[in-house]
């Protein structure tokens, strides 16, 4: 349990932002991340089922989100033998800001045979201890075709390069110990960071995000590199592939629109990406 963490929950139940919910994009919004993992917990806690794995959460995030209480309500959609699918929706004085599905299926017997695989293999930093300190820690990025190339200085990868990023991420709330679904979760949301960064810094804001995930992860700290970005008049999808120490387990895929009047350069950013020292150009 931490101090760091997005949120408090205050005696209504609802999620009350920390200084680690605010956003790049301006000090009075919470973040992406944060977001998400608000609706990751709250799915989980409320229709979490044993046996069943969180296979997919899409997140969509069509409203700015303000520095303020955060209220969650969650529905069951479907509870069957396999599939179990629930939503929830994220509100800001009685107004939807946010909505997020869960999807839970059977685990079970893998199919007899051989199927293709990439054979994709992906490497956490060499000065990522095997014990994380906390959360927030053991951050660390990385970028180019070398997998194996890595440090603290977020600005120094501020290129046109493939990104990948390593760290612990932050709990959801303040004293409670994330689960690795809430850590996946809120790591996911990364994947418009590392699929649309670029040598002037970033220019998309994300509306969504769907993480798919085989299983959970088996380590504190987790990795996501890009996969691809595809942009048209404005307009960006992106994918990235989650990691931990054991290898690849998830997908992430987030469509963005251009906020290029508020171009984020994180050349000014201190070690670990200190989200205070972000600047806007």
């Amino acid at each position: 349990m931490s101090e760091r963490a997005f949120f408090t929950v205050d005696d209504t139940g609802a999620y009350v932002p920390t200084i680690f919910a605010r956003s790049a994009w301006s000090d009075s919004m919470v973040n992406g991340p944060a977001v998400v993992a608000a609706a990751a917990r709250a799915l989980e806690a409320e229709h979490g089922a044993e046996g069943f794995q969180p296979a997919r959460l899409t997140v969509d995030l069509f409203a700015p989100v303000r520095n303020e209480p955060l209220v969650a309500h969650t529905e069951e959609v479907r509870a069957g033998n396999r599939i179990r699918v629930a939503d929830v929706q994220l509100s800001q004085g009685g107004k939807a800001v946010a909505r997020a599905t869960l999807v839970q299926l059977r685990r079970g017997e893998q199919p007899p045979g051989r199927i293709w695989r990439s054979g994709r293999r992906v490497h956490p930093p060499a000065g990522a201890g095997t014990s994380a300190d906390g959360p927030g820690s053991n951050v660390h990025f990385g970028s180019g075709d070398d997998p194996d190339s890595w440090d603290r200085e977020m600005g120094l990868h501020q290129n046109d390069q493939r990104k990948r990023f390593w760290q612990q991420p932050l709990d959801v709330i303040v004293g409670e110990s994330s689960t690795p679904f809430q850590r996946a979760a809120t790591l996911a949301e990364s994947t418009s960071l590392m699929a649309h960064w670029g040598d002037e810094g970033i220019g998309f804001i994300n509306a969504d995000l769907t993480v798919a995930l085989a299983r959970l992860p088996q380590s504190r700290d987790l990795g996501i590199e890009a996969d691809e970005h595809i942009s048209v008049d404005g307009v960006a999808v992106g994918t990235a592939s989650l990691f931990d120490r054991e290898g690849v387990f998830a997908t992430g895929t987030v469509v963005a629109v251009s906020n290029a009047g508020r171009q984020i350069d994180f050349t000014r950013r201190g070690p670990g990406g200190d989200s205070q020292k972000a600047t806007r150009v």
